[in-house]
């Protein structure tokens, strides 16, 4: 499974250009016995899930199917793909699978993407192969032209026929299918992948007890698309890419995202800012930290100084209230003891009368 889920990380590309939508194809062979199907697929409309292919009944699957999706795919050019690649993938996989092998099983991916412009016109398609782990070749299709990159040790006479039948293919049946089904998905949800949404950003510092230094935190959160770039600058100048951790591209729930970069500091005087540049919007937001080594140290007196002057106050009431009692228990005594005294004196002289 490790293995499954490294193979289909490496097969992703980069996000897609700024003005565009993409659509992406994920399909996964798998030689051997596992609990997963032999053949499945996923498609996703730029970020956002929207169906699969089920193996088993060889059909496509829509997924959040809200607004009568299922004639955004064509069944005839969906039979025709699966039939190539199964053909594919078993021809493949026998010819790279070692003889002597020992594996349960094999798993060989191959990920397609094309790009639909905002002017309106199509763009470039995209397919990768993976096997066992690695990326084997890589084909570029746009206007009519092939760029091919290839690691497996094949001379030309070997790649040539392969090269030929995936060119063909690719212009007559992947590319125009790609294209047909990414323009019946926009039409159907340009509203939620068209969606803008600006960034949260936050300037972060916090101590950090271990290093004794404090930690600087550029986030920026909530926003769509996912085109962003999130820079740390110090005194004006961008901080070295080393010294920054984080910068990963994560999801929230609400279909948004976040990305936060952080940076360890002494405690030094300088001027820290996070700038956020979303591209779809052209917004840019800058946000500064004036750090001062001082600054914690204030922040921790006035509570230590209010702590202080209560127990002053709670001291001196206790002093005070334990100085009153003190008098009148002496008083109480006192009398108490004078009245003993005369008492007795009575007493002796009333003997000394009778006597």
């Amino acid at each position: 499974m490790d293995r499954i889920l490294f193979i289909i990380t490496i097969l992703l590309p980069a996000a897609s250009p700024r003005g565009s939508h993409s659509l992406w194809m994920l399909i996964t062979y798998i030689n051997g016995e596992t609990q997963f199907p032999k053949l499945s697929g996923t498609f996703m409309l730029d970020d956002i899930t929207v169906g699969y292919y089920d193996y088993e009944t060889r059909s496509y699957v829509a997924r959040g199917n809200t607004t009568n999706e299922e004639d955004v795919v064509d069944p005839n050019h969906l039979n025709i793909i699966s039939n190539y690649l199964i053909a594919h993938f078993i021809e493949r996989s026998d010819y790279l699978r070692p003889i002597n092998h020992t594996e349960s099983h094999v798993v060989y991916q191959v990920m397609g993407l094309c790009e639909h412009l905002d002017n309106d016109k199509s763009g470039q398609m995209i397919t990768k192969n993976a096997y066992r782990g690695s990326t084997i070749d890589e084909l570029h299709f746009l206007d009519g032209r092939f760029k091919y990159h290839g690691s497996l040790n094949f001379t030309t006479q070997q790649i040539k026929p392969y090269l030929e039948l995936s060119m063909w293919r690719h212009e007559n049946i992947f590319y125009p299918a790609c294209i047909k089904t990414l323009k019946n998905y926009l039409k159907k949800r340009g509203t939620q992948v068209n969606r803008k949404l600006k960034p949260r950003v936050r300037l972060i510092q916090k101590a950090n007890s271990d290093s004794g230094g404090f930690r600087v935190s550029c986030l920026a959160t909530g926003f769509y698309p996912r085109h962003i770039n999130l820079t740390l600058f110090r005194d004006g100048q961008p901080v070295s890419v080393h010294e920054i951790t984080g910068g990963d591209l994560l999801p929230n729930g609400d279909g948004t995202y976040q990305m936060r970069k952080s940076l360890e500091i002494s405690a030094d005087k300088h001027k820290y800012t996070c700038s956020a540049t979303q591209f779809s919007l052209d917004n840019k937001l800058d946000i500064d930290l004036e750090f001062d080594p001082g600054e914690p140290f204030k922040s921790v007196i006035l509570p230590v100084l209010i702590v202080l002057a209560l127990m002053l106050v709670f001291g001196t009431g206790i002093v005070i209230y334990k100085c009153r009692r003190r008098p009148a228990a002496s008083e109480e005594s006192y009398e108490t003891a004078s009245t003993h005294k005369t008492q007795q004196e009575a007493r002796q002289m009333s003997e000394t009368s009778l006597n």
